[in-house]
């Protein structure tokens, strides 16, 4: 028996905690689970998580304290370029998936693409991360087994 069950808590950044937990719900169909403010400071915690795994939950986080301030600043940038990734997200069909989020104004900046392990699209949030949209293929790499079914 291991004494660690799973991974239950991830962290995405993301520029304002109240408009990425209205994007998640509205544009993905999470559903909220916390929404905190603790201490003198105002910290907020706000997650989501997908309703079927509610198990797995994604705080959203604004990049500041534990982080230094360099570091804070460097994952600010990298979100205002769009090259912060975040989440591998899983679909079954892909292509629906991309038809029915581009149909609810989320920003593709990759459509579906065959891949080796699936067929896989690129959604950015409304924070500039970049989440990984992925419909799983069987595959063996050790046998060179890279190429679509």
């Amino acid at each position: 028996m291991t004494i660690i069950s799973n991974v239950s808590l991830v962290t995405v950044y993301v520029t304002d905690q109240t408009e990425s937990k209205q994007w998640y719900i509205d544009k993905l169909g999470f559903v909220e689970t916390a929404d905190i403010t603790m201490g003198d400071n105002g910290f907020r915690w706000v997650t989501v998580a997908q309703p079927d795994h509610p198990e797995l939950e994604v705080t959203l986080m604004v990049p500041g304290p534990p982080l230094t301030d360099d570091l804070a600043e460097a994952i600010r940038r990298s979100m205002a370029d769009g090259t912060h990734g975040a989440l591998g997200l899983r679909t079954e069909n892909c292509q629906k998936a991309f038809e029915e989020l581009t149909a609810k104004g989320v920003e593709f900046i990759q459509p579906p693409a065959e891949r080796p392990y699936g067929v896989e699209a690129i959604i950015r949030d409304n924070s500039g991360n970049w989440l990984v949209l992925v419909e799983n293929r069987e595959f063996d790499p050790s046998k060179g087994d890279f190429g679509p079914r």
